[in-house]
């Protein structure tokens, strides 16, 4: 009797294990280029953990934004719909949190969320049983942090660690009778690219090859050639690049004496050594790009780290078989193609985004997608993963089809729509639309910049080639412009509709 009482415990067990919700988990950084992380097959930066879940997961590599900057990302995001709808266009507004979020539906399911770390979006987070956010863009070094019901606090430590910490810590203290979602928002590896004092000269032994089209004249592209997000023009050596840096800025006040003396003896050989060289004309444009690339790449290695030690958590803690990890940055960005920094264009390096995921017993290790997926694909994915019915009002569809096997790629679509409003601070790149298909990619400028461009992704993956208007392209542009209106109805952003009407 005993021992049949023990099987049927031992069954019970089985079955609850079986039916338990998954948790999640998503990693999210800021600026975090694809061409940066090894699984992409980039070679300018090792990143064994964000290639562990890759490796034990999927990974996405047209993966893609809807408006490639940082605020509007994590609005859309949070809301699985395009900027037009969730009302967050441009940087550095309130973002509307009265309205659908995900991690609302999550709540009403029964679900646990947090959201820990970088928000940036300019009002405070509903949502969430709880939340301890980075004010505005924050610090690298001690920063500020608000904790849901707390007043802002200065915080000792590194900024990566420290979200870090408070995500475990979190896990540790959560209500275990219930699964959980959990955002980790990451500031590495944003603009001013200030690295672990452990990263300091992580790459000084390294020259980076120049990107093919580093050298690119912007030839019958306006929009391109106005912009103002150059290594050549934009990229500041003092404030960017720390050479003779003012350590009475705020950026700096952060340190302490001795983090100041650290940093400060670094980067004071680097001065010395770029008054040793007089750079002018290309050899200075080139040696902004090799230094840039050295901060950048060193403030990435405490990013690629930390995810190492969530990782390393979940294997400890027995959370990783019924966990889903996620990592994707908010967008992603320029490494010197086109001799640039930044985001923003509907160029391939800004439009695509990392993005790989792990799920147990789900996703096939080693799994690849190719098809087109978008961030308003996000929320309705992590609501499905959960069991729960996506909000009609969400524009994105759950790409579980796409990573489960057996499951129907058949109507998967067929071109991705894209917006971008910002203009004309920080960087002069003018507002546009468009679209992304597996082979091309058709954009239409407006404003003070009334061009369009086309470029054929198979023959010109640089994309310095603008096509429109070109001999033989009028069938592929007329079937292109009537696909990307499509889109602008099915998406019903009646901003587009106009200025496609005019032509």
């Amino acid at each position: 009797m005993r021992f049949l009482t023990v099987l049927l415990l031992l069954a019970a067990t089985s079955g609850f294990a079986q039916t338990r919700k998954p948790n999640v988990i998503f990693i999210f950084s800021d600026d975090h280029a694809f061409q940066a992380i090894s699984a992409y097959g980039g070679k300018l930066a090792k990143t064994p953990n964000i290639d562990r879940i890759a490796r034990e997961g999927a990974i996405f590599k047209n993966a893609l934004v809807t408006n490639s900057i940082c605020g509007p990302s994590r609005a859309t995001l949070l809301t699985g719909k395009y900027s037009h709808k969730n009302g967050y266009t441009l940087n550095e507004k309130k973002f509307d949190v009265t309205q659908m979020l995900f991690p609302k539906v999550l709540r009403q399911n029964q679900y646990q969320t947090a959201w820990i770390g970088k928000w940036h979006l300019g009002s405070m987070p509903e949502g969430f049983d709880y939340w301890r956010i980075l004010p505005g863009q924050g610090h690298y070094f001690n920063p500020d942090f608000i904790e849901i019901g707390e007043k802002k606090e200065q915080v000792p430590g590194y900024v990566t660690n420290l979200v870090t910490d408070f995500s475990i810590n979190w896990l540790e203290k959560r209500d275990t009778s219930k699964p959980f979602m959990l955002v980790v928002g990451h500031k590495a590896t944003h603009r001013e690219w200030l690295p672990d004092l452990q990263d300091l000269g992580a790459y000084d032994n390294v020259t980076f090859p120049l990107p093919p089209n580093f050298h690119d004249n912007y030839a019958n592209r306006k929009a391109a050639q106005n912009q103002d997000m150059s290594i050549e023009k934009t990229m500041r050596l003092k404030e960017d690049l720390k050479v003779h840096a003012d350590y009475d800025r705020f950026v700096y006040n952060r340190f302490t004496p001795k983090e100041k003396e650290t940093f400060r003896g670094y980067y004071d050989k680097v001065s010395r050594e770029f008054d040793e060289k007089k750079l002018s004309g290309k050899a200075l444009t080139e040696w902004k790009y090799q230094r840039y690339l050295k901060d950048y790449l060193s403030t990435a290695n405490s990013l690629d780290r930390n995810i190492g030690r969530l990782l390393e958590y979940l294997d400890k803690s027995g959370l990783a078989e019924n966990t889903v990890v996620v990592y994707a940055s908010d967008q992603g960005f320029y490494l010197g193609e086109h001799g640039w920094f930044d985001k923003r264009f509907i160029y391939e390096e800004s439009l695509k985004t990392p993005f790989v995921v792990r799920y147990p017993g789900v996703i096939k290790p080693g799994t690849v997608v190719n098809e087109l997926m978008t961030n308003v694909d996000w929320a309705p994915t992590i609501l499905d993963i959960a069991g729960v019915a996506a909000p009609a009002e969400m524009q994105g569809t759950s790409f579980m089809p796409l990573v489960k096997q057996g499951g129907n790629k058949a109507n998967w679509r067929k071109g991705a729509y894209y917006h971008y409003y910002e203009f004309p601070e920080p960087h002069h790149v003018y507002p546009h639309f468009g679209l992304r298909t597996a082979r091309y990619t058709l954009v239409r400028f407006y404003g003070q910049a009334e061009t369009w461009e086309l470029y054929d992704l198979q023959k010109d993956p640089q994309q310095v080639k603008n096509l429109y208007g070109a001999k033989g392209y009028e069938k592929i542009t007329a079937g292109l412009k009537q696909q990307l209106r499509e889109l602008i109805k099915t998406y019903d952003d009646k901003e587009a509709e106009a200025i496609m009407e005019k032509g």
